[in-house]
């Protein structure tokens, strides 16, 4: 996993032995105010020594400590002196390497777990119940703490459920506190942070910013700047740092394909202009998008066929911009991109600065588009860009949407997109929004798809006449960083709003219906 770019802060190392949870972890230690970094189990001690962490913390995982192939990790890491926090399997792995005890006992801990806290609780249990739940999952056990170490909390079924030794400033639990189905589980991290590693929380969205800032001129100097504008949550917070940074030697590409939610573009040439001042140039290709989209009903197609025109639109702005910039004796040098830290560690990591690949959140460039990158959110997860939205005086509208698709609504129709069909779902899914937003289920909703079944058609009553129209599926989500999800419960009154709304003012739909799957085994979008 490469590196990051220099943040200017010394991070807390998030070591992931193959944990559901562990970008978890790493999001919940920047929650108290501290910079992490997830980290491979195969880094070296000498790896971890060049990064100068301020401490450590080791992951769940699914493996015994014991088993033949287990995730295997660097013993001399213990020997550097530097704090460190053991989790799940983490808390098994640093018993077994510093002599402690862990084996199969037979009996299993999975979900809500009742845990009592022994001898005060130590420094990361202090202070707290000595009865409290905690979120379990796990087979195996520490049966005996290493030496030197303090026994800090047991269960029913497990005797070693926490460990500490305040001389080595090291300590484990059997749980996991990142959950929050742990009633003190960020309790138990931020007294690891603050008081067991002694650091001060000083990561904050304004400190980002002004870093970010700095860091920006240097790299760009007095060369020009296109970012591709979509409207989503990463490219307008990405395009108004890089704003806020060089002003108008920016410039940004907002392409209209065509497959907009109601209201998209008029909220970013208005809302999102007005509270920025960014340059602005749109470009209308919503005719040439439908006109490719035309027949086509496979999924995968019409993502290609999106992607390729979105391509061909930016590359013709970005052709007149380079000849503009060229008459004026000035360069377009640089491209900014939305990159998230889960795109990073999801791809394994990159290089900070690199030409354009399919992949990237732009659209999917093509290599030929030579531009070094400023991707300023590269170390950043979605709360901590929405938090630096909202400082930027983003709107909210904008900086706490739901996140939304780079193919838009092409591939909520399912069936072939049609401009009529366009239109249909765009009330639909506006309706369903509407109602969200007054209901205040906003915060509590990851992403709500509202989905037409363009190819399906179910009879119906309205207005004392049969109808022939087509079902709208409302897709409800709750999730932390969208690997999973689980439907979300919305009251039935809600619901009820918007199916009756929908039915009365939609001609063309005359039934709704609820998606209660969750991810896996299902996808949030549907195509």
């Amino acid at each position: 996993m490469a590196e990051l770019s220099d943040t200017g802060h010394r991070p807390v190392l998030v070591v992931d032995f193959g944990a559901q949870y562990a970008q978890l972890i790493a999001r919940r230690v920047r929650e108290a105010g501290v910079y992490s970094e997830l980290v491979p189990h195969t880094i070296t001690a000498a790896e971890v020594e060049a990064k100068r962490p301020l401490g450590i913390v080791l992951s769940g995982g699914p493996s015994s400590v014991y088993a033949e192939g287990a995730p295997q990790f660097d013993e001399r890491v213990f020997e550097l002196g530097i704090p460190v926090l053991g989790i799940c399997y983490g808390f098994q792995v640093m018993a077994r390497a510093l002599g402690g005890r862990v084996g199969h006992t037979g009996d299993r801990e999975y979900g809500a777990t009742e845990a009592q806290v022994l001898s005060g609780g130590g420094a990361i249990l202090g202070g707290q119940p000595e009865t409290q739940q905690v979120w379990m999952s796990h087979g195996d056990a520490v049966q005996e703490a290493p030496e030197g170490f303090e026994v800090l909390a047991r269960t029913a079924v497990t005797p070693v459920a926490a460990f500490g030794s305040p001389e080595k400033r090291m300590y484990g639990v059997q749980w996991h506190p990142e959950v929050r189905h742990s009633d003190y589980g960020q309790r138990i991290l931020e007294s690891f942070l603050h008081h067991v590693a002694d650091i001060t929380p000083d990561w904050n969205p304004g400190n980002v910013i002004a870093e970010q800032v700095a860091r920006i001129r240097e790299q760009v100097g007095g060369a020009r700047v296109i970012s591709a504008l979509s409207g989503g949550v990463d490219s307008a917070v990405s395009t108004a740092l890089v704003h806020e940074a060089i002003g108008d030697q920016l410039t940004a590409v907002f392409v209209d394909h065509g497959l907009l939610r109601k209201g998209e573009r008029e909220q970013v040439e208005r809302d999102y202009v007005a509270s920025t001042g960014v340059h602005l140039i749109t470009v209308d290709a919503a005719d040439t998008f439908l006109g490719h989209l035309a027949g086509v009903t496979d999924p995968e197609e019409k993502r290609k066929i999106i992607g390729r025109e979105f391509i061909r639109a930016f590359e013709q702005v970005q052709r007149d911009l380079v000849a503009e910039a060229k008459a004026e004796g000035e360069q377009v040098k640089f491209l900014v991109q939305g990159t998230l830290y889960p795109d990073v560690v999801e791809s394994g990591g990159g290089a900070g600065t690199a030409n354009i690949k399919s992949h990237h959140n732009v659209g999917g460039l093509p290599d030929d588009l030579d531009f070094e990158l400023i991707e300023p959110l590269r170390a950043l997860f979605k709360d901590e860009v929405r938090a630096i939205g909202r400082e930027l005086g983003i709107p909210e509208a904008i900086v706490g949407r739901q996140p939304f698709p780079g193919p838009g609504l092409g591939i909520r129709i399912v069936g072939e997109v049609t401009r009529e069909r366009l239109e249909v779902l765009r009330e639909a899914d506006a309706i369903a929004r509407e109602e969200l937003t007054l209901a205040g289920l906003d915060a509590e909703i990851w992403q709500c798809p509202v989905v037409l079944l363009a190819d399906v058609r179910s009879v119906g009553v309205q207005g004392d006449g049969r109808t022939y129209g087509h079902p709208i599926v409302l897709r409800p989500v709750s999730s932390e960083d969208a690997m999973t999800a689980d439907w979300t419960r919305v009251p039935y009154e809600v619901l009820a709003r918007i199916s009756n709304r929908i039915t009365n003012q939609v001609p063309e739909v005359n039934r709704v219906v609820l998606d209660v799957t969750s991810k896996p085994p299902g996808t949030i979008e549907w195509e």
